[in-house]
């Protein structure tokens, strides 16, 4: 998911901030295993496991 978010930051123009889920015990509670995971700058989740570009594309477009 990392190189391929990269890439559309590029793109589009956003910022991307990396955090370990497993070093935050709220975000471990609340992701588990559903890692990677791709959440909002309000914390709502886009997508996990795998990029969904479609849904980023929807997202960023909302703003």
């Amino acid at each position: 998911m990392q190189e391929a978010l990269q890439a559309l930051a590029v793109e589009l123009g956003f910022s991307v901030e990396y955090r370990d889920v497993d070093a935050e015990p709220l975000l471990e509670e609340r992701y588990g295993d559903l890692v990677p995971v791709l959440e909002d700058e309000r914390g709502e989740e886009i997508c996990h496991y795998f990029l969904d570009e479609d849904a980023l594309r929807r997202r960023l477009a909302v703003k």
